[in-house]
């Protein structure tokens, strides 16, 4: 029986994709490339390129591969355009994700673990966050995810298809060998950011915002590597052949560090000045986001192995050292 990876040529979906095939499992990935890269996507899967809101597409390859379970990765995912363009974001996930519930429905397909975000919260009124707080998300990013969980429940509710949705606080980090990592374009996250000015690709560094109330006034986010994040997805959708109830699990190391302790620590690790100014806030990001993730440790029996920030970054480091420009071959050269 095989994996159905969505999003797989992504940076997350790209690492699950590896660490399944490390664990012996049939993969077959679906990706339209418009973030993803393809040379991420590993050599013992079976790649198809096609959008997941292409219905007679989603059919072909549920017809031609006996697929027993889907983790669903293809969602946009940047705060900041979900504020410049809510509808694309709801076209693209909620839509998408209705696209693929109905064809795996069609087909019999009864387990599903989503990539949900901590976006669904909002800013929140108690830290650490549990999956027992509100949600009131801030943004349509995190509306759309909540959105996408709110139908995960309704499919439970009249089909009985299991789902887990696995609530991501920062992912950072790399594949410890180095050879996939986080490539994006236009890039948005803060590590790869901190790294491609250290490269020098970047002049500065821009802190978005430096009035937030916290210790040092930068916003203070929790960060889990991507390798243990992936290890949850593997336990979850165990967690759900075994049988189980669908759930919510957050994912995060329940430590959190601010954009100025997150570029101090690349400093120390990158041994470069990494220089960076203050400029505005933007729209829809919350002062804190910590995780409790007690529930994933103990009902999936999540044992996050890589939680030391120097540890995270200095794996990232690894991997913008050795691709400068990503996974375009052609300047690598």
């Amino acid at each position: 029986m095989t994996v159905l990876v969505l999003g797989g040529a992504g940076y997350i979906g790209s690492h699950a994709v590896d660490q399944l095939i490390e664990k012996q499992y049939d993969v077959a990935v679906i990706d339209n490339l418009r973030t993803g890269h393809q040379q991420a996507v590993h050599k013992k899967a079976r790649f198809y390129q096609g959008d997941i809101r292409d219905k007679s597409f989603m059919e072909s390859i549920f017809e031609k591969e006996a697929i027993e379970g889907v983790l669903h990765f293809a969602a946009h995912s940047l705060v900041g355009e979900s504020m410049q363009q809510p509808l694309q974001y709801f076209n693209n996930n909620v839509y998408g994700t209705q696209v693929v519930l109905e064809v795996m429905q069609k087909f019999g397909v009864k387990l599903i673990v989503f990539s949900s975000s901590a976006a669904t919260y909002g800013e929140p009124k108690e830290i650490p966050i549990k999956e027992t707080a509100d949600t009131n998300p801030e943004s349509p990013y995190g509306e759309t995810k909540l959105m996408m969980e709110n139908i995960l429940k309704w499919c439970d509710h009249a089909y009985d298809m299991k789902f887990v949705a696995l609530r991501y606080f920062n992912v950072a980090g790399a594949k410890l060998d180095g050879s996939i990592g986080e490539d994006h374009s236009p890039e948005s996250h803060l590590v790869p950011l901190i790294l491609q000015t250290a490269l020098g690709q970047r002049k500065e560094l821009l802190i978005f915002g430096d009035d937030y109330p916290t210790a040092d006034g930068t916003c203070i986010r929790d960060y889990v590597h991507v390798v243990d994040l992936i290890e949850a997805h593997i336990l979850a959708l165990d967690y759900l052949k075994a049988g189980n109830q669908s759930a919510v699990f957050n994912l995060g190391s329940s430590a959190g560090f601010s954009v100025k302790q997150m570029l101090d620590t690349a400093r120390e690790v990158t041994g470069k000045e990494i220089p960076a100014v203050v400029t505005a806030r933007r729209a829809g990001d919350p002062s804190t986001l910590i995780a409790s993730s007690e529930k994933a440790r103990n009902i999936l029996g999540w044992k996050p192995q890589h939680t030391d920030i120097k540890a995270i970054i200095a794996s990232a480091w690894n991997w913008h050292n050795a691709f400068p420009n990503g996974y375009d071959d052609t300047k690598n050269e």
